[in-house]
C-alpha cells in the first residue's frame, strides 16, 4: 500500500497488482494504520482510495482462508478486521473511492466505506461471497442496505451477480463514470473541491447523516442543533458571512468551480 499526501489531499493507493490488490493481513493492518494517521492530521481535507494495475481490490486474500480455524479463532478474525472500520466510515472528511476494474468482496465493500464512489467504464463491482458459502462482512450488510434498499440488497448478496458501473449508478452506488485514463484526475478534482470547504461543517454533516438511520427525529434534531451551534462559533462561518456581507466571492462556491473547469 503507498500513501501520499497532495496538496491537502490524501492518497491511499492499494498496491498489490499481482494479487489483484487482495486484502491480506499486512494490508488490513496498514490500512488501520493510514487511516487513523489521515483522521488526525489535520492538513489532510479529503482522502482518495484507489488501487494500483488497473484492480481496484478483488476482495479478501483466498491464499489466507486457505488456512485452518475454528469458529471462535474465525470471529475474533473478522471483529479485528472490523474495529477500524467505523475510523474510515465516520472519517469527518470526505472520502472518495476511484474504482478501476473490479470491486469484489472484500473490495466492494472497501469501495461503500467512501462517501462517493467515482468509477472507470470498465469497473466492475460484486458480493461474491455466496459463490464460497460466505456472507459479507467489512460492513457490506450494514452500508449497501442504506445505499440501494434492502430489496436491492438481498438481490446483490444472494445472487453474487456482476455490477457493471451504469447499473451500479443507476442504483446509487456509483457518484459518477470515467474513462479509465481520466478516473484518477476526475477524483483529484473533487477532492481538491472540497478542501475549499469548511473541514469542521462537512465532518460534522457527515457524522450526523450517518446516524440518519438509527435514530429518530428529535434525536436528529438534537444533533443537528448541536452541530450548527458549533459551526456558528467557527472562524470559517464567520468568514464565510463577512466575504457576502462584504459583496466578495464565496470561500466555497460549487457552480463557480464547474465555471471554471469548464474554462481549463
Amino acid at each position: 500500500m503507498t500513501y501520499e499526501l497532495s496538496e491537502e489531499v490524501a492518497i491511499v493507493t492499494l498496491n498489490r497488482p499481482g494479487a489483484r490488490n487482495a486484502l491480506d493481513v499486512r494490508m488490513r493492518e496498514e490500512l488501520a494504520d493510514v487511516v487513523g494517521e489521515i483522521r488526525d492530521d489535520d492538513r489532510v481535507r479529503a482522502m482518495i482510495l484507489t488501487g494500483a494495475g488497473g484492480v481496484f481490490c478483488a476482495g479478501g486474500d483466498l491464499q489466507g482462508l486457505k488456512e485452518k480455524r475454528n469458529s471462535a479463532q474465525s470471529y475474533k478474525r473478522i471483529s479485528d478486521l472490523h474495529l477500524w472500520l467505523p475510523s474510515l466510515v465516520n472519517m469527518e472528511k470526505p472520502v472518495i473511492a476511484a474504482v478501476d476494474g473490479p470491486a469484489f468482496g472484500g473490495g466492494m465493500n472497501l469501495a461503500l466505506t467512501a462517501d462517493f464512489i467515482l468509477a472507470s467504464d470498465t469497473a466492475s463491482f460484486c458480493q461474491v461471497f455466496g459463490r464460497i458459502g460466505l456472507v459479507p462482512d467489512l460492513a457490506g450488510m450494514f452500508l449497501l442496505p442504506r445505499l440501494v434498499g434492502l430489496q436491492r440488497a438481498k438481490d446483490l448478496v444472494f445472487s453474487g451477480r456482476t455490477l457493471r458501473p451504469d447499473e451500479a449508478k443507476e442504483m446509487g452506488i456509483v457518484h459518477s463514470i470515467h474513462a479509465p485514463d481520466q478516473l484518477q484526475d476526475a477524483a483529484f478534482s473533487l477532492a481538491r473541491r472540497f478542501c475549499n470547504a469548511s473541514t469542521l461543517a462537512i465532518g460534522l454533516a457527515k457524522n450526523v447523516l450517518n446516524q440518519s438511520f438509527n435514530l429518530d427525529q428529535r434525536a436528529m434534531a438534537e444533533l443537528e442543533a448541536m452541530a450548527q451551534a458549533l459551526c456558528m462559533d467557527s472562524a470559517y462561518h464567520k468568514e464565510a458571512v463577512q466575504r457576502f456581507l462584504d459583496k466578495k466571492p464565496a470561500l466555497f462556491d460549487w457552480e463557480r468551480m464547474n465555471k471554471e473547469e469548464s474554462t481549463t
